[in-house]
């Protein structure tokens, strides 16, 4: 277990930090975390920071650190504070792998490409998750919670890839994978909402809330089953116990006429 994640996730002050393992949830964490921090920072770990450059007769060459201006020092020290917070957010193999790197976004892509492969290893792991999307269907033991989860890891994993899909669509393909029983919900669903603005969590609440139905139903049918199936039983019970009084009381006379004859 890494002790590590319970312990900087109680802060929102730490950046998420990286062992090595589970890298996409990782990139995901650190993304909005270098957002909140300064989306100017997030934007110099993306795209690299603009180096300070001069032009001398239609030349273009950096500056020599004696003609920087208050701009291109800001602009490098967003530079530095981003590589801060990542070398803060990793562990001891990651450091070594990164630290010769002079700019943040060397350092994000270094990390990028070794989780995630190349561009054609990264085409290659889309091809298998968007394969997966394709064929996601609904299985006969899951709850909807559960297909949600399968769900969003599928979309998410490709969103980390760069492969995102419209809500709509999303909306639509969780629909469209649910079993024959669920048609008159999706239905409904479509007819009372507008699916290009239906947010998933809110589907996902509303098909939840027609599960807790459908089971509370469910329940009621088996009881009324169980207790048709058990009055006939008690009746057979009754009508046995009426049945072995009779022979009893029956056996019982014979009995007592025997005696008699054996006094006379």
């Amino acid at each position: 277990m890494n002790l590590n994640v319970g312990l900087e996730g109680s802060s929102i002050t730490r950046p998420p930090f990286f062992d090595g393992n589970n890298y996409s949830f990782w990139k995901t964490r650190m993304t909005i975390f270098l957002q909140s921090l300064d989306y100017q920072l997030w934007h110099i770990v993306e795209n690299g920071p603009r180096m300070p450059t001069r032009t001398i007769e239609g030349v273009v060459s950096l500056k020599p650190k004696n003609e920087f201006n208050d701009n291109d020092f800001k602009m490098l020290q967003l530079n530095s504070k981003a590589k801060h917070v990542l070398f803060c957010a990793v562990g001891p193999n990651e450091f070594n792998r990164i630290s010769s790197c002079d700019m943040a976004k060397e350092m994000w892509d270094l990390l990028e490409v070794t989780y995630e492969g190349t561009n054609q290893v990264k085409e290659s792991k889309i091809s298998i998750l968007v394969h997966e999307y394709e064929l996601f269907l609904m299985y006969d033991d899951e709850s909807i919670s559960d297909i949600f989860t399968r769900f969003t890891t599928i979309i998410n994993s490709l969103k980390n890839l760069g492969k995102s899909y419209p809500n709509q669509e999303l909306v639509r393909k969780i629909l469209m994978c649910l079993p024959k029983c669920w048609t008159p919900k999706v239905t409904a669903i479509e007819e009372a909402k507008d699916l290009s603005t239906l947010p998933l969590e809110q589907l996902l609440g509303s098909l939840m809330t027609h599960e807790t139905t459908m089971k509370n139903h469910e329940n009621v049918e088996v009881k009324k089953k169980k207790s048709i199936a058990l009055k006939p039983s008690r009746e057979e019970s009754e009508s046995d116990e009426e049945g072995d009084m009779t022979l009893i009381t029956s056996q019982f006379k014979k009995f007592l006429k025997s005696q008699r004859v054996r006094r006379l």
